[in-house]
């Protein structure tokens, strides 16, 4: 099997071909980055020695993409990926990064009749929807309130594929539902097989501790560095819940629908670490203060801003029921393992490439 993977410089790209490589036999990896992503060339030694061949190229560009060898699947992790991507005005930027990008891929997938598999983002979702959770402050953290009304696509264990998309979901969240809308399109109209994963916070080591990476990697290389953190919004106590996987659990996922492409599933599955696997951004300095073993000062922000959510869990039901597939990584784990890499890369993440 020839994979292509676009953004494979990237933590998810040069993640899920890792996993490829040491999970699948007669696999032929090619890979495509553009490199402008700070950090990202620091893979290029690990594609190379994946015997991945690679290709210096901007999926914005339609020339460069229809040079790139024949495949049977591409694996789109090329994105811009911030939230907060396009509002200093570079919203052009972001639109042909995420969607621009996308059209030219999938127009080397008809034309090659190749297999299309895109990383998507639970940032598709509503904002104004998810608002309306109903929570409660247990704790330390933010919990879904039982007695509450629900919004329709919303269970206790998360959000359903089923939850609501509509706007306001943030100019990078259009940009990656408009892309899975013509993703779909394509396969309906020209019969390759496409995926779309719409995955919550990928996180793991080998990540550079840039916010818009998520915040688990951020939080602990700032306890490292011994940089300032704040709580934002939401009372300033920091009850926010997201939750977390890593880019094997990722990569298992996508072995599976790649070597069953005629599976009666549906296109579109969430992807995430599972209630199991959430975490509030307070957890997460207790976790860094009972590691480092001294107290640090959170500063307090109660400012709301306006794409933040309270609370996000990926209801991985169908993933489950349809690809027998959950998340391996505890969140324990995966934290260790961050703060491992943090350490011992510490002098690479305080330099800041």
């Amino acid at each position: 099997m020839k994979i292509l993977i676009t953004g494979a410089a990237g933590f998810a790209g040069s993640g899920i071909a890792r996993f490829f490589k040491e999970n699948s036999s007669g696999v032929t990896l090619y890979g495509m980055d553009n490199l402008s992503r700070r950090g990202s060339e620091f893979n290029l030694p690990l594609l190379k020695k994946l015997d991945c061949k690679f290709f210096h190229g901007d999926v914005r560009n339609k020339e460069d993409t229809d040079d790139l060898p024949q495949a049977d699947w591409i694996i789109d992790c090329a994105a811009n990926p911030s939230v907060l991507a396009g509002l200093d005005g570079g919203s052009l930027g972001l639109v042909n990064n995420n969607l621009t990008g996308t059209i030219n891929l999938l127009e080397k997938c008809r034309k090659d009749h190749t297999g299309f598999v895109m990383l998507s983002t639970s940032r598709v979702y509503s904002i104004n929807e998810l608002i309306k959770v109903p929570l409660a402050e247990t704790g330390d953290r933010f919990e879904v309130d039982e007695k509450g009304v629900f919004p329709a696509g919303f269970s206790s264990l998360g959000v359903t594929e089923n939850f609501s998309t509509a706007a306001p979901i943030s100019l990078y969240g259009s940009t990656k539902l408009a892309s899975e809308i013509l993703a779909l399109e394509y396969h309906y109209t020209f019969g390759f097989p496409v995926r779309i994963n719409r995955c919550g916070v990928i996180a793991g080591p080998g990540q550079f501790g840039k916010i818009d990476q998520g915040i688990f990697s951020f939080w602990i290389y700032n306890w490292i560095m011994n940089k300032p953190l704040s709580y934002i919004g939401f009372h300033g106590t920091g009850h926010q819940v997201r939750d977390l996987f890593s880019p094997d659990d990722l990569g298992a996922l996508l072995v599976s629908q790649l070597n069953d492409p005629a599976r009666k599933a549906p296109l579109i599955i969430n992807a995430g670490g599972g209630l199991q696997s959430s975490m509030s951004l307070k957890e997460l300095n207790h976790f860094c203060r009972e590691h480092f073993g001294f107290e640090k000062e959170i500063q307090v922000n109660k400012t709301d801003r306006p794409f933040d959510i309270p609370y996000y869990v990926t209801d991985n039901t169908a993933a489950g029921k349809y690809w027998n597939w959950q998340p391996a990584q505890s969140k324990e784990r995966l934290l260790n393992d961050i703060l491992v890499w943090g350490l011992e890369n510490k002098s690479l993440i305080e330099s800041g490439f």
